[in-house]
């Protein structure tokens, strides 16, 4: 018996120990570290933490402005003023415990907690807090401003004030068909061996200032075609100069932008398989984004896949379906599709959500 004893007084005693060396897990929520909770915008900087801090901070704030709408009942009273909204960020990133300090009215308070909480949606994870080096809790209170502003009728593009908004809009003198045929007359296909068969199409965006002045704001390349074809492009551009009736705004002429879309489609005899399958897979691309913007999303979805298998470094097939995986939370996937839309035609449209729906 005494034997028996012993062995269960060694037991407990041994149970407590091992209780009392096994770690404590701290759930207590900080307000107050060196190391906060940061939103996963900037992880791939190779820089200082301080510097993607502070970049984290500035994309969290568009990330917020780019989302949040201007609630319609706060518009309507004219409400303005800062909405003030706390959350926790918890060891895995995740956001909790959402509620608003300080409230506008209007439908704003509601319309921020919205927003936070579509990062929870979209399983956006930021870095947590750290304590001596361990992941901790901690309380975040983000202030968010809402301010009505008139809208002004022009953008400012460096030096040139590009109206959007006009008496008269701008247009070729003659028409759309006057411009198509000026284009088809002195839009020339570079002179590049005829067995290459390139076939793509390059965008312009066109400033065209009151004195009738042309010149280039914007350049994307869907196909890689290169240099030669955007020398031609912008030479069959910038030659319409004079061909224009200028916008006008409260009597006068102001500067305005224009969207050019000229396609290269070689003619060679040799080349006209790959151009009917170019337009059909084209017209696909059309037809799955009209799909989709009717709530056929799988349809849609299928269209855009069949158009990629077709032509899989077309940039502008991969930005469509990669916006539609997007819409549909598929963010792995949508990923993979920006990206390399990105890596072929250089746009820049996705950069400051790239990393936040990459680092998943």
């Amino acid at each position: 018996m005494r034997i028996c004893l012993i062995f269960l007084a060694l037991s407990f005693n041994a149970i407590l120990l091992t209780a009392q060396d096994a770690p404590v897990e701290d759930t207590t929520i900080y307000r107050a570290l060196e190391r906060p909770p940061r939103f996963p915008a900037c992880e791939e900087l190779d820089t200082t933490l301080a510097v993607i801090q502070q970049c984290a901070e500035q994309s969290l704030l568009e990330f917020m402005y780019g989302n949040i709408r201007y609630p319609q009942e706060a518009r309507e009273q004219n409400l303005e003023g800062n909405v003030v909204a706390t959350f926790v960020v918890e060891k895995d990133g995740s956001l909790s415990n959402l509620s608003v300090l300080k409230d506008i009215g209007g439908g704003a308070g509601p319309e921020v907690l919205r927003v936070v909480e579509a990062m929870n949606n979209a399983e956006i994870r930021w870095v947590p807090a750290q304590k001596e080096g361990t992941p901790v809790r901690f309380q975040y209170t983000l202030p968010i401003k809402f301010k009505l502003e008139e809208a002004l009728p022009y953008t400012m593009v460096g030096r040139d004030s590009v109206y959007t908004v006009y008496d008269t809009p701008l247009d070729f003198t003659g028409g759309a068909e006057e411009l198509r045929a000026y284009l088809e007359d002195n839009l020339k296909y570079p002179a590049v061996p005829e067995d290459t068969c390139i076939v793509g199409r390059v965008e312009l965006q066109l400033l065209v200032r009151p004195s009738g002045e042309v010149r280039i704001l914007d350049l994307v390349d869907y196909n890689d075609l290169g240099f030669d074809f955007w020398y031609e492009a912008v030479d069959a551009a910038t030659s319409t100069y004079g061909k224009w009736d200028v916008a006008t705004y409260e009597g006068r002429a102001v500067s305005a932008a224009f969207d050019l879309s000229l396609p290269f489609i070689p003619e060679a005899a040799s080349c006209a398989t790959l151009v009917e399958e170019y337009e059909a897979a084209n017209k696909l691309a059309q037809e799955g984004a009209q799909l989709f913007a009717e709530e056929k999303q799988e349809l849609g979805l299928a269209k855009l896949t069949q158009a990629i298998g077709m032509f899989p470094q077309n940039a502008e097939f991969l930005l469509m379906r990669g916006q539609a995986y997007m819409d549909m939370q598929r963010y792995n996937e949508a990923c993979s599709d920006l990206r390399l839309a990105r890596s072929i035609a250089l746009v820049t449209w996705y950069d400051a959500i790239l990393p936040i729906i990459c680092q998943q």
